[in-house]
């Protein structure tokens, strides 16, 4: 992609990237969109290694005044989720453009402050909201403009992400450390506030905003998760929203045990839907109306886009800042529609702690607006994170927790999926699937479960009362802990193995 031209010109853009883990996926694709990493900033030593590794010479550096004293033309916010208004709102005072990572900000206040920052320093500022811009919503966008559905009357959109894993390690896999505490955000902070995924593609495919929500409070949650239960980490996010253009739409955001996100689109004219099979079209007004797959036509810049991350999305959030700033063509994410994305969220989470009270979406263009939520800082309660384990505990034995629920989230899994699949064996069709979905992955681990059981039991032990122990208990509880320790998981897998003609005895120390 870096020998690829893709704007017109020999100017170039002298690029910082704050927050080295996620911000650095959006590297590879920066030379072919003229612009330059010249600098990055992280705390984690691991990631600033790494930053240098894949772009030698660049400055690199812990300290954020340090960073934001180079060179630079503009800056990727991709620190904690909630911090980027604060650490956007510093870089536009440094005279730094800012493309910032999703949700704008955290609370309406800390909205306010940065609107009013970017009218104040003039400079650009975009949201990197990067899921409206796949093949498939760029294309239901350009149908849309052309009433191929008419008006939208009703939509779902839903974002389901894999995110207990990561309560307890970092983006490329590593278990956070020090080993007795959680990640600083994705431990506890409600789904709702990650609402930006599902809400910005209706919003880019039909150009409105949103202007009212509601959520009730969903308590059930996967096992596993570091927080009490109640509104924190872990329930299912699903809010109604009314739009502007008079649709209602269903925004559904968290970590269930299906993350295939599906979205589907309601018009006066005809219906749109996305699911694990591509896109599907409805045409002719009825609901009986002609139904058939669609596989959208590509441009050159979404063939170039499509091995960027996130389905193309991430290619084309760099495209539209560079685009501002070497052209002034405005993005579809300036900080206004930052605001009308991430608003949503936060209302939706207020409301589900009022049992299910409708909030007014406020329109942050209007000052008179602003001014009504200047003061509001309200917000969930965070976790401290160096809570799992009870104050004045000796972590020494608690170092390898987040090391042993990285294993025990997977492996707890695992033996799951073989019980349960167990259960219903004879109604799979599928030829081959039992073997390699669910006996493999077991019989591949199967002689590293007792070792990451016993270490689990080896913490509870220790802090029977923390919160660390009641996830890994309620892990163990998923994996069948008596059914592994006791060794007749080892021999159900190895007899079903042979059942499905894969293993034979001597594979399994038997004898013929």
């Amino acid at each position: 992609m870096s020998e690829t031209r893709v704007f017109n010109t020999d100017r170039r853009i002298r690029l910082g990237i704050w927050g080295l883990g996620r911000g650095m996926s959006f590297f590879k694709t920066c030379a072919a969109l003229n612009i330059d990493v010249v600098a990055g900033c992280d705390y984690n030593e691991d990631l600033r290694r790494g930053f240098v590794e894949k772009n030698p010479g660049a400055f690199v550096t812990a300290d954020e005044e340090e960073f934001l004293a180079q060179d630079m033309d503009a800056v990727l916010v991709a620190t904690y989720a909630t911090a980027h208004a604060d650490h956007a709102i510093k870089c536009l005072r440094a005279g730094k453009h800012v493309l910032s990572e999703v949700p704008a900000f955290f609370t309406p206040t800390e909205g306010v402050r940065l609107v009013e920052a970017v009218e104040e320093t003039g400079l650009v500022y975009q949201l990197a909201e990067n899921y409206p811009f796949s093949a498939v919503n760029r294309y239901l966008a350009r149908k849309y403009r052309e009433g191929l559905f008419g008006k939208i009357i009703y939509a779902e959109f839903s974002y389901l992400h894999e995110t207990l894993r990561l309560t307890y390690t970092y983006l490329n896999g590593q278990p956070v450390e020090p080993g007795h505490t959680v990640h600083t955000w994705r431990s506890w902070l409600n789904s709702h506030y990650y609402c930006t995924h599902s809400l910005g593609p209706v919003m880019v495919i039909t150009g409105a905003r949103p202007v009212r929500v509601v959520a009730l409070p969903g308590r059930n949650r996967i096992p596993g998760h570091i927080t009490p239960a109640g509104l924190t980490k872990g329930p299912i996010g699903a809010s109604l929203i009314c739009m502007s253009d008079g649709a209602v739409v269903r925004n559904l955001m968290g970590h269930t045990t299906d993350d295939t996100n599906i979205q589907r689109i309601f018009g006066t004219r005809g219906s749109a839907g996305i699911d694990g099979d591509g896109l599907w079209l409805r045409l002719g007004g009825g609901g009986r109306s002609p139904k058939a797959r669609v596989e959208p036509a590509m441009d050159e810049l979404d063939v170039l886009a499509r091995d960027a991350g996130h389905k193309g999305g991430d290619f084309w959030v760099l495209y539209h800042f560079a685009r501002e700033l070497l052209y002034g063509e405005k993005g579809p994410f300036d900080v206004y529609r930052a605001a009308d994305v991430t608003l949503p969220g936060i209302f939706a989470y207020r409301s589900a702690r009022d049992n299910g009270l409708p909030y007014d979406i406020p329109d942050f263009r209007k000052k008179g607006e602003r001014d009504k939520f200047r003061g509001d800082d309200w917000h969930q309660e965070s976790y401290d994170v160096r809570t799992a384990f009870p104050p004045g505990a000796d972590v020494s034995q608690a170092s390898d927790f987040t090391s042993v629920m990285k294993d025990l989230i997977k492996h707890a899994r695992i033996v799951r999926a073989f019980v349960d699949w167990m259960n219903v064996a004879g109604q799979v069709r599928e030829e081959g699937f039992l073997y390699k979905e669910v006996v493999e992955p077991l019989l591949s681990e199967i002689d590293d479960l007792p070792s990451t059981y016993a270490r689990a039991r080896r913490i509870v032990g220790a802090y029977p009362e923390s919160d660390a122990a009641r996830a890994l208990l309620e892990l163990l509880e998923l994996g069948e802990e008596d059914l592994v320790l006791s060794g007749e998981l080892r021999r159900q897998v190895e007899e079903k193995a042979r059942e499905l003609g894969r293993v034979s005895p001597s594979d399994t120390g038997e004898e013929e």
